[in-house]
């Protein structure tokens, strides 16, 4: 039965640290233990083994170089593991070292998810490298370590030879101009990636020639499903350079442009793009500043001409009740948009009416929306909810529950 590996796999690891006379870490005996008793694999005999340091309810103390070494040690050899979770956690390059074997050995391992760790140039450097020769890695998650310009160039070069990987997460790991634009130049060829999260690289020039290179590999790149572009700086010379790219592109479903620099005028360049009725799916314009102006071109796209769109992020725009109208009303003639986040406007009476009525005729799914109507005295409030677009938060599974219209890519 599928529990046996896990059972197995654990004694194992007990055995191997009585060998080499080091006390059996207790987080790793009890994820082993609970995956075994649980049935957390499935019938297929998968292991998915969940050790992220942030897990309370199990550990007071996260894995170092040591652990993951006596880890991977065993891993290596198991046909069942298809999924490792290590994120927050205590290892450095060294521990990376170890990981960098275990995806060359492992028969099985899809995804792995080092999010948030100590991995510098170095580690970067043993991991992508260990990419040339993966069979099976299909997700790996670099979230959160720094490994600088260097490091992520090291994952460019990889890109150039692997043909297996479909989701690389490179976000706010500190990547420089130059490693962007050599990611955005291997995906001109490599066509077998499909999600790539570039959020938050330090860039020091003003001319947005990242976003220019990133435009022109879309326009020819008919894989990539998934991008991710906050923190990025963008203005609308950005977007709009972006959008040249996606009129012709028939693959991307999302997009994520939050934390930028966009206005009215990049939003007009955008609602452009939505009238052209692309693929696009999911659009986070959260944290810019597109105002009501921006709302409204937005909104006129969506009502007239595009039956594609499912979820759009406006949150902290500086729109006000005007624009927050409009969007509402677009979703009265629109009938794809399933999902809109608007919190953190200016949500005056007006506003409030137009998303308490949505809500209220079912049109809005309260489930798919940020704020939640209340009445006071007989006027429609909004209150903040916890709703929003998660896949690809930190915490969130590879594909968590709020997916919208995304599947598995083999």
């Amino acid at each position: 039965m599928a529990s046996s590996a896990a059972t197995e796999t654990r004694d194992r690891y007990v055995v191997l640290c009585q060998q080499r006379d080091i006390t059996p870490h207790n987080y790793v005996v009890k994820a082993l233990t609970k995956a075994a008793t649980e049935f957390l694999i499935s019938t297929t005999e998968e292991l998915k083994l969940d050790l992220a340091g942030n897990n309370k309810l199990m550990t007071d103390s996260r894995l170092g170089d040591s652990d993951i070494e006596a880890v991977v040690t065993i891993l290596s050899r198991s046909t069942a593991l298809t999924s490792l979770d290590l994120r927050y956690n205590n290892f450095t390059d060294e521990g990376a070292r170890h990981i960098s074997r275990l995806i060359k050995d492992s028969p099985s391992l899809r995804e792995l998810n080092v999010m948030c760790n100590d991995i510098t140039e170095r580690g970067a450097e043993y991991i992508a490298e260990a990419l040339h020769t993966s069979k099976t890695l299909r997700s790996l998650k670099m979230n959160g370590n720094k490994i600088g310009n260097r490091g992520g160039m090291y994952f460019a070069q990889a890109l150039q030879i692997n043909n297996k990987l479909r989701e690389l997460d490179l976000g706010d790991c500190d990547l420089g101009t130059e490693c962007v634009i050599a990611l955005s130049t291997v995906l001109n060829q490599n066509k077998h990636l499909r999600a790539l999260n570039m959020n938050r690289p330090i860039l020091f020039s003003l001319e947005e020639e990242t976003v220019v290179h990133i435009g022109k590999t879309i326009k020819v790149n008919t894989s990539l499903r998934e991008l991710h572009l906050a923190k990025f700086d963008m203005r609308d010379f950005g977007v709009e350079r972006l959008c040249d790219g996606l009129y012709d592109n028939y693959s991307m479903a999302y997009l994520n442009l939050s934390c930028n620099r966009i206005t009215r005028d990049g939003a007009g360049h955008i609602a452009k793009l939505l009238r052209r009725n692309t693929p696009l799916e999911i659009l986070d314009l959260g944290f810019n500043r597109i105002e009501n102006d921006g709302a409204q071109y937005i909104s006129s796209a969506l009502a007239a001409s595009n039956n594609n769109l499912k979820a759009l992020v406006l949150v902290s725009n500086c729109i006000g009740g005007q624009g927050i109208v409009a969007v509402a009303s677009s979703m009265n003639t629109n009938s794809s948009l399933a999902n809109l986040y608007v919190w953190g406007n200016d949500l005056d009476e007006k506003a409030c009416d137009a998303m308490g009525g949505l809500i209220d005729s079912n049109r809005l799914q309260q489930k798919n929306t940020d704020v939640r109507p209340y009445v006071v005295d007989g006027r429609t409030i909004l209150a903040e909810m916890s709703h929003g677009i998660r896949r690809f938060y930190y915490w969130t599974p590879s594909y968590g529950p709020d997916v919208v219209g995304m599947e598995e890519d083999e």
